[in-house]
């Protein structure tokens, strides 16, 4: 694969099935002051050109007409909802959909049949009125102000929606001047231990933030910081806790299906301590007979009402308010509380929870049980997104996507399942999800609404549609059709032979008998259009930020399956600060894209395209940095730059830079490369662009300016690690007599003999280019790795106990080294709910912005406590996803051996080049880790790095070699070798 591939496609993420720009990235000339194209057969290039331009003219056609489409759509008139007041359109599909939201309707039928995507995405229960979103929004038009999210809801001092005013003149006060955003937390695990950012008060001044395990308080569910007077809570807190009427839901019925219930029928609460699912499960009973369990209240009320049963002694009864028409669907259910206990003590914490629970109820009217938990994920991500983004959306934009909480269940949910799965087109004959009743009939509704488009028989259907189309047809169905069109068909097997067959008839136009052949077998199929696919991608990706994220984060945070980290947002900055960044970026993402499927396909034309297309932006994007003197992006932490147009489209060069070089084009390559040089003077890359400039140079044969380069890089600070090292073996090399007289000072330390050791294995038949494999000791078939450490076992090896590592033990020692201090309270690190490291982990302000942490902890490993937190971390932390961290490879037992032998001031020294430069240092690390017990609680460590036949030390394993050795680790080379044969020898 060419060097940055894997980068660029992990920035792509899922490919988009529309780009809106194609066709005019494609079409349009660049400004490049390259001429990639220009030695190419002009024919060959004209033909490969036409067919890239014809298929992205049929996108963009499709793209314009649905456009149009919901331009006239949005311009239809608005009336008020009699309901709610707020304005819908007035067509009667729509109108009649927002009504079935707004009207009190009885429970739905539910199934029993359960997927993947209808687990619970959320735990959080906290209900927002329009009111609230009102006011937060106002708080949030500053251009400064910090967001302060609480990660855990739990045992959290509430206050009303009312207070939120009083609150916000509190919060100018607390923090400068500074504004809080709120947003609401995303909680997996329902036991942890909140973690606040609480402003300290001494002599009526507030300090700065520190952190407390305290109470905060929650305005409609959004955390602000605010140390409350305990002395107004008394016991008339407690009046009409009694008369409050909670309704809610008796869930988990398929579990007791058996027991029967009424209309009016009694029922009690009791607590379930032996349910290893849910320690806070509270079961409901009869109230005739407590043995009879009819089912379990919701999660999310439960965890606020068992400790107020368990701690305050609470009672409450209940009273079931209609009957569901199936057995296992939810039943509906009015509670209140019989008997409230007289003490007084800890009053600030029975209120927080009371208040939790009236929350939760206020959800629970909101989300429902009934409600599909990923349709409830999908309308979570885009309100949030819709909230903290308003201003890069324009007003079309968002009337359409608030138009989707106007739609029925069933419409959004088919929806979801679309957007969700791979697609394009979907034949609705074979679309049958439980929990939609009629399919059809909300896919004809999405249709208006134009969140989908059909394929029917009077429909037009362009060239790439078609294609998707064939693709839903069997082998059987596509021969078929094939036999009745070919008046001498050949028997096809293969279904992409099929495919082509039938295209080439359609290429001449449209053909009418094609269409009613292929619609009399799918019948009417369905798409996402265009517009809604490219708004719901732009929310995922606003949610997430990145492209290996979606809403399956939530299903593996709610399964357990990945733990995510807890810690506080802090937000001071934006990641686009107006809507032309976020387009920009977007664009720079279709390049990308485009570049990345036109290299599969091997068209070479357009993958030299989007080469010009990005060095010509970031040729104009220096330009006007020299202009303005003080380039936007330098404004921005290092770490948001990330989300810059600029960003991508170096990733796009850099790919581009491997793939000239693969085509020996050095010329072209070393333009690319000082054009990146250029453009970003602050980069952790520049030490690999410079190696390569070095490189290209000598292979074009300019070896003075070859030499000149490398000398430069070596003034440069941003050349570091592996990339540093090779520059220096090449002015080594490169600069002898007549070049250069004078020999470097570092020369003494790149020239440093790395201690080698060589064994004999017996090796298997393995062809060029794939990894040796040999015998080992016991016969068994094992890698080099595998060997070395039968070797380095047995006693002529030393008697080392080991095991085959790389970097993976380092940086998980590191991780949980660095734990609280990766999670610290840093500003704008943290964006969402599933990162599993703070932004910045891989720049140099990690390191900055924590300076005195870090030392600190440093000062604790080189004096011997290594151990201490290494397994307090292990236990508070076990399980919760951490970059670097590898739970299931390394045992705790590994990792205290590791750590006793390695010794605290050669682990610190480590654990400081980690800090200081995760990105450079975080590969190439030796392959072996050894030591062995000089009695109970000493040892001694050694770093193996092992090397086969025709294997060679890279330039990042060299560097550590040095590095390790100069820290004071053992360190050495162990190269496995076949016997030389007899003819040899002799």
């Amino acid at each position: 694969m060419l060097t940055g591939r894997e980068s660029l496609i992990r920035l792509i993420g899922r490919r988009r099935r529309f780009l809106p720009n194609r066709h005019r990235l494609l079409s349009s000339p660049t400004q490049s002051s390259l001429n990639l194209r220009k030695d190419r057969n002009s024919e060959a290039r004209a033909e490969i050109w036409a067919e890239a331009e014809l298929k992205s003219e049929v996108f963009e056609d499709r793209h314009e007409k649905e456009q149009a489409h919901l331009e006239d759509r949005s311009s239809s008139e608005l009336v008020s909802c009699p309901v709610c007041g707020n304005q819908v359109s007035g067509e009667q599909y729509n109108l009649n959909s927002h009504l079935d939201t707004c009207l009190p309707r009885g429970t739905k039928r539910k199934l029993t049949q359960r997927t993947l995507l209808q687990f619970n995405f959320s735990s959080d229960a906290t209900c927002s009125s329009e009111g609230a979103y009102a006011r937060r929004d106002a708080l949030s038009k500053s251009p400064e102000y910090v967001l302060v999210q609480k990660t855990d809801p739990h045992l959290v001092n509430c206050c009303t929606i009312d207070k939120i005013e009083s609150l916000a003149s509190l919060m100018l006060s607390d923090y400068g001047g500074r504004k809080c955003r709120l947003l609401e937390p995303y909680v997996s695990d329902a036991n942890a231990t909140p973690t606040m950012v609480v402003p300290t008060k001494q002599d009526g001044v507030y300090g700065p933030l520190e952190k407390h395990n305290k109470t905060n308080d929650v305005v409609d569910g959004y955390t602000m910081s605010l140390v409350e007077d305990t002395s107004a809570l008394n016991a008339d807190k407690l009046v009409g806790i009694s008369k409050t009427v909670l309704k809610t839901y008796i869930v988990g019925r398929r579990f007791f299906n058996e027991a029967e219930i009424e209309p009016g029928e009694m029922v009690s609460f009791l607590r379930d301590h032996d349910n290893n699912k849910d320690l806070n499960a509270i079961k409901v009973v009869a109230a005739t007979d407590s043995t009879q369990v009819i089912g379990f209240l919701p999660r999310d009320l439960a965890q606020y009402l068992s400790p107020l049963i368990d701690e305050y002694q609470l009672i409450f009864k209940g009273c079931v308010t209609s009957v569901p028409k199936t057995s296992l669907d939810v039943v509906p259910i009015n509670m209140t509380c019989q008997h409230i206990s007289s003490t007084e003590t800890d009053l600030q914490k029975f209120t927080s929870l009371w208040e939790n629970v009236l929350n939760c109820v206020d959800f629970g009217k909101k989300f429902p049980p009934s409600i599909a938990k990923y349709q409830h994920n999908f309308l979570f991500i885009v309100e949030e997104v819709l909230k903290s983004n308003h201003h890069l959306f324009t007003d079309d934009e968002k009337t359409f996507l608030e138009s989707f909480n106007s739609l029925s269940d069933d419409d959004q949910r088919l929806f979801v399942r679309f957007y969700t799965r791979k697609g394009p087109w979907f034949r609705i004959s074979n679309i049958s999800y439980p929990e939609i009743l009629d399919s059809q009939q909300a896919a004809k509704r999405l249709c208006e609404a134009d969140y989908l488009r059909a394929f029917s028989l009077d429909g037009e259907v362009d060239e790439d549609d078609f294609d998707g189309i064939l693709n839903l047809l069997t082998v059987t169905e596509l021969r078929e059709i094939s036999f009745k069109l070919v008046k001498k068909p050949q028997f096809v097997t293969r279904k992409q032979d099929l495919v082509g067959l039938l295209r080439s008839s359609y290429e001449g136009g449209p053909c009418q008998l094609l269409q009613s052949l292929i619609f009399d077998r799918t019948g009417t199929c369905y798409r996402i259009t265009s517009g809604a696919e490219s708004l719901v991608w732009r929310v995922q990706r606003l949610f997430f930020l990145n492209g290996e994220q979606d809403l399956s984060a939530f299903l593996l945070a709610d399964l357990g399956i990945v733990n995510y980290p807890r810690y506080v947002y802090m937000i001071s900055d934006e990641v686009f600060s107006d809507r032309n960044d976020l387009l920009a970026y977007e664009e720079a993402i279709e390049v990308a894209q485009i570049m990345d499927e036109f290299l599969e396909e091997n068209n070479s034309e357009v993958v030299l395209h989007c080469i010009e297309i990005s060095e010509s932006h970031l040729s104009r994007s220096s330009t006007k940095a020299v202009q303005s003197q003080v380039p936007k992006a330098e404004m921005l932490p290092a770490f948001l730059q990330y989300f810059s147009a600029s960003w991508v489209y170096s990733k796009v060069v850099l790919l581009g830079v491997s793939f000239l070089e693969r085509e020996h084009r050095y010329n072209d390559s070393i333009k690319l490369l000082k054009q990146l040089l250029i453009n970003f003077t602050c980069d952790g890359r520049r030490g690999y662009w410079t190696l390569r400039l070095s490189i290209d140079l000598e292979h074009v044969g300019c070896l003075d300016e070859s030499l000149s380069a490398a000398e430069n890089g070596l003034q440069d600070p941003w050349v570091r690690s592996g990339p540093r090292i090779a520059l220096q073996r090449r002015v080594i090399r490169l600069g002898k007599p007549p070049r250069r007289w004078k020999t470097p000072n570092y020369s003494h330390f790149v020239k440093r003999k790395i201690p080698e050791v060589h064994i004999l294995g017996r090796p298997l038949g393995s062809k060029s280019g794939t990894k040796s494999r040999f015998y080992g000791e016991d016969g068994a078939q094992c890698g080099v790795e595998q060997l070395a450490l039968q070797y380095y076992a047995g006693e002529g090896g030393g008697s080392w106990q080991g095991i085959h590592t790389e970097s993976g033990i380092w940086l998980t020692i590191f991780g949980l080294l660095m734990w609280d201090i990766m999670f610290s309270n840093v500003p704008n690190v943290f964006r969402h709910r599933f990162q599993s490291a703070p932004l910045d982990l891989e720049t140099d302000s990690f390191y900055a912005s924590r300076k005195s942490l870090i030392e600190s902890r440093l000062q604790n490993i080189h004096e011997g406590m290594a151990e201490t937190f290494l397994i307090m971390s292990w236990e508070s932390h076990v399980g919760t996803a951490c970059r670097g961290v590898n739970w299931s490879r390394h045992s705790l037992s590994e990792l205290r051996a590791a750590v006793v032998c390695i010794g605290g001031p050669c682990l610190a020294l480590l654990c400081r080049l980690l800090a200081q430069d995760y990105r450079s240092w975080s590969s190439g690390m030796p392959d072996l880790l050894l030591w062995r017990f000089h009695g109970d609680y000493s040892g001694e460590a050694k770093l193996v790095e092992v090397k086969g036949p025709r294997d060679r030390l890279s330039e990042q394993q060299r560097a550590w070699l040095l590095v390790l050795m100069d820290c004071g680790f053992c360190a050495e080379v162990c190269k496995v070798s076949p016997p030389t044969p007899p003819t040899q020898m002799s």
